[in-house]
């Protein structure tokens, strides 16, 4: 739908001249408030990475005899995986067996011998300090005893250690030795030992995506993803978000953060290393009435706007309520939604009074249906609230009240960038005009001022105001 000059200056403007009526008539494209579905993403892309991933190495040092595990089985945790030449350990091994054998005769030898000291000692044939040289090698065998015992059990700890067994239920991704191949204990080499085989469980794996840090602050752990790889175009798989990390990460000045996306890996199709690419849904709203975005104007607009539509900026400043004119007309439009927030400031402070609950709750009927959302607010819709991000905020459109073009203060909700969610201030069905960007208006004007200079000729955007006396 158009709007001509002739409709607007009718409207609009009283006494313009004959030859301004004559003038060329610049249009202006109208929207309707339409109901429709808004849902808002974050999109990135990253790589499949394994949730967990263990590399297996061994505390025993020596020749590998045998490897039992080839890449891409899927093993058991505790099933064997290396076995490692046993001479050495089995030999220091024997040595803590007789080692222990001999420490326990040497007790019993302190023993007998403390026991007769205290015979003799009772009697007084023996002095106290041979009684107390008695107890004390007494003492001394028990304790070599406990340390055979614990060289004993290092022993066959050590003896275990030359079978190596699979720390988890999982998947071979990497096999790094070879059979013959003379490893390292990473208990014994500063350079941290040999690593045999890495393993992966894949039943359940992650995305690594980098987001801007302008979207960052939208996305919170525990909110739905939609991930596709390369190898499955057609195949989707559902995720949440597992967690932000907290250090930034910039590459060529632009600042980003990693994301952690949790997948659920069925049937084993996702391998790590895939390039995967990741929707973060962040909010969503089912049939609320929404405005193009192109029509809502911030108060910067004021100037260029009243220039467009042919009126005086007083005249429209007042209409708004914003610096520079009367604040009566804003005032009766917006009063309901400026006293419900008041309401809503002091019920979140002190306890309302029953007329005060009841106000709220009369105001909150009469506001329009917004597809589920809880009262008034000055920020963010329910969905968002949970994510902490503010979506929306106060602006004005130029709305078509009763074939008259009026100013009209709203307050946005939810917005996909081509559509912006009306909280408070149009209804479905109500019409706005779609104007020029008030930067594309001034670079119209610039080149107006060049044309007028040469030619004469009069703004494709300005209302020829003539006599006009602005809005009625």
């Amino acid at each position: 739908m158009r709007v001509g000059t002739t409709c607007l200056l009718s409207v609009c403007l009283i006494g313009c001249s004959e030859s301004q009526q004559g003038s060329v008539a610049p249009l202006y494209d109208t929207a309707p408030v339409e109901t429709r579905s808004i849902e808002v993403s974050v999109e990135a892309a990253g790589v499949i990475e394994p949730e967990t991933m263990v590399e297996v190495k061994s505390k025993a040092s020596g020749e590998i005899l045998a490897i039992h595990a080839e890449t891409g089985d899927v093993v058991d945790a505790g099933t064997l995986l290396v076995e490692i030449d046993q001479r050495t350990p089995r030999n220091q091994l024997a040595e803590a067996e007789a080692a222990l054998v001999a420490a326990r005769a040497r007790r019993g030898i302190a023993q007998t011998q403390m026991q007769r000291a205290e015979t003799l000692y009772g009697s007084g044939t023996l002095t106290q300090t041979d009684y107390e040289q008695s107890q004390l090698e007494f003492a001394n065998a028990e304790a070599d005893v406990i340390g055979k015992q614990v060289a004993l059990e290092n022993a066959r700890i050590a003896m275990d250690d030359t079978e190596v067994r699979a720390p988890i239920t999982g998947t071979v991704i990497e096999r790094r030795v070879e059979p013959g191949t003379v490893i390292s204990s990473p208990t014994r080499d500063v350079a941290g030992g040999t690593v045999l085989l890495r393993m992966a469980d894949l039943t359940s794996v992650h995305v690594r995506t980098l987001v801007d840090e302008t979207d960052i602050g939208k996305i919170r752990p525990g909110m739905s993803t939609r991930v596709v790889v390369a190898a499955y175009p057609n195949q989707p798989f559902e995720g949440t978000v597992l967690k932000i990390e907290p250090q930034a990460i910039v590459d060529q000045n632009v600042t980003m953060f990693a994301v952690l996306i949790r997948l659920q890996n069925r049937g084993d199709l996702l391998k790590p290393g895939m390039n995967a690419s990741v929707e973060i849904q962040i909010a969503s709203r089912d049939s609320v009435p929404v405005v193009p975005t192109m029509a809502l104007r911030v108060n910067e607009d004021i100037p260029a706007t009243a220039l467009m539509l042919g009126v005086p900026e007083v005249e429209l400043r007042t209409r708004l309520g914003v610096a520079g004119g009367s604040a009566e007309g804003a005032a009766g439009a917006s009063s309901d939604r400026d006293q419900a927030r008041d309401l809503i400031a002091r019920r979140s402070e002190e306890s309302p009074t029953p007329e005060e609950q009841d106000r709220l709750a009369e105001l909150r009927a009469q506001r329009p249906a917004t597809g589920g959302r809880d009262g008034f607010r000055g920020g963010a819709p329910a969905a968002a609230t949970e994510s902490s991000y503010e979506f929306g905020g106060n602006y004005w459109v130029v709305a078509m009240k009763d074939g008259e073009p009026a100013p009209m203060p709203v307050e946005t909700g939810l917005s996909d960038l081509e559509y912006s969610e009306i909280v408070v201030g149009l209804e479905p069905g109500d019409q706005v005009l779609l104007l020029p960007s008030s930067s594309l208006f001034q670079q119209q004007a610039t080149l107006q001022r060049i044309i007028n200079e040469r030619f004469g000729s009069t703004s494709p955007f300005q209302q020829n105001t003539g006599g006009g006396r602005g809005f009625r």
